[in-house]
């Protein structure tokens, strides 16, 4: 396990400061940027006694491994990787779990939108496969604009058995797929 991990983008950086604060080491601001929406940011860093240092671009640029940090950078401790049993401990206290499961997601970005749009569908959790599937990074962390710190992400050993397992405590699972030939809206969901 990694011992620290960078959030950069103002809401990425902004959810971990409401959401987890302990986690956060320190803060870099690019220098000279003090503008109304970075200033709730160094707010909140202070209130929590976050050390916050000035930076060149170049400087984030290369801690962020893009230009995309749009003025602001953390190094925090890396979130608690969640695993099967964590999900099953989700299910016992969730009366009616609804989870998104994706398989076979690499790119970053694509599980980023894929948190985001989870959070705004009110999803309880994201599974997904440890291996052959991106875990939480940095860049997901910003393209998912802070939903990464709210939705929590399984990864589990085996989709399928964790899949069957969902079955067997009366979770629904409705695949979805291009190529499929019955149509979703049409179904009866009752029951």
């Amino acid at each position: 396990m990694k011992k620290q991990d960078f959030t950069f983008g103002i809401h990425a950086v902004e959810a971990l400061l409401k959401n987890s604060p302990e986690r956060v080491i320190e803060m870099w601001v690019l220098q000279g940027r003090d503008d109304q929406r970075l200033m709730p940011l160094l707010q909140m860093a202070a209130e929590y006694g976050v050390s916050v240092q000035q930076a060149s671009r170049k400087a984030l640029d290369d801690k962020a491994g893009s230009s995309q940090h749009q003025g602001v950078l953390v190094r925090a401790k890396p979130a608690k990787q969640l695993n099967d049993n964590d999900l099953l401990a989700l299910l016992d206290k969730t009366e009616t779990p609804f989870l998104l499961i994706l398989d076979g997601v690499t790119d970053p970005h694509n599980l980023g939108a894929c948190l985001r749009n989870a959070d705004a569908a009110g999803v309880h959790g994201v599974i997904v496969p440890r291996d052959n599937s991106v875990g939480l990074t940095p860049t997901v962390s910003k393209v998912a604009c802070g939903a990464a710190e709210v939705v929590p992400l399984f990864q589990v050993t085996n989709l399928a058995r964790t899949m069957k397992a969902l079955q067997d405590k009366g979770v629904w699972i409705v695949g979805a797929a291009g190529e499929a030939e019955h149509d979703l809206y049409k179904a009866d969901l009752k029951g």
